[in-house]
Order: structure tokens, then sequence, then C-alpha cells
């Protein structure tokens, strides 16, 4: 391989991750609005006058999460305060790497915040055991559409490589 053709393969290469980290930032904005306005959302439950008058059951639901809820804005946020930290350094594979975990990470805990928000509302309205069925077919919901589905199509697809 001459010099020429490596210099090319190098500005491919950093193209691409380029165009990955772009690609990524973007997909995490549309997440990090709605984990930033459910995080709240669930912040003020507990300074409503309903709330003191809950169960054990609720306020550990509430604050399980909302914990699950913290670590989706922090997991989700981390790769934007990555690259600002580290895009000069030509790390930017590095940033794709542990971003894509986080990121995966930050959505796993979105779903269970969505799940238990979804679950602690159906507990208010409907209690009890239909509640907890709401919940477990919201968790399933998330399950299936975020990783169960693109899983498979992943493996289908490697499958027939």
């Amino acid at each position: 391989m001459t010099e020429t053709e490596r210099a090319a393969e190098a500005e491919a290469e950093h193209e691409r991750l380029a165009r990955n980290v772009s690609e990524l930032l973007q997909e995490l904005r549309v997440a990090q609005g709605g984990v930033q306005i459910l995080f709240g959302f669930l912040l003020s439950i507990a300074f409503t006058e309903r709330y003191a008058s809950v169960n054990d059951y609720v306020r550990g639901t509430h604050l399980v999460t909302v914990l699950f809820a913290a670590a989706a804005a922090a997991l989700l946020t981390a790769p934007a305060a990555w690259h600002r930290l580290l895009f000069r350094q030509g790390r930017r594979e590095q940033i794709v790497h542990l971003a894509n975990r986080t990121t995966v990470a930050g959505l796993i805990c979105l779903a269970v915040a969505m799940t238990g928000t979804v679950l602690l509302v159906s507990e208010i309205v409907v209690g009890g055991w239909p509640a907890v069925v709401v919940g477990v077919l919201v968790g399933l919901g998330f399950a299936s559409l975020w990783f169960v589905l693109p899983m498979r199509r992943l493996h289908a697809v490697s499958g027939e490589d």
C-alpha cells in the first residue's frame, strides 16, 4: 500500500468516526429532552398533597423510578461531555465505543423509568393487580421495541452474511 493510499484510508476512517459521533449526538438529543421532562415530572410528584397519603409501595416505586431516570439522564448526557473534553485529542474512536455502551445503558434505564412512571400512574388510577399488569405490559413493550426486535434483526442479518 502506498503512502497516498494509507493517507486516504486514514482520512476515510477519520470521516467515518466524525460521522458516527455526529449521528450519535443527534440520536441522544432526541432522548435527552424526554428524559429531562420525565425527571422533572417525577421530582414534582413528591411535592403534591396526594403524595403525603400514598403507601410505602408507591413511595418505593417512585424512588426507584426517580433513580433510574437520574441514571438515564447521566448516561445519555455522558457522551456529549466526553466529546467536548476529548475530541481535540484524536479520541473519537474511544468516544464512539464508550458512548455506544453508555447510550444502551441509558436507554435501559430510561425504559425502566418510563415503565415505573406508568406503573405509578396506573397505581393511582386503577390500583392493585391491574396496575401491575399495565406496568408489565409497558415494560415488555419497551423491551420488545427497543431491544429484542433490533437484536433479532441484527442476528438475522448477520446469519445471512
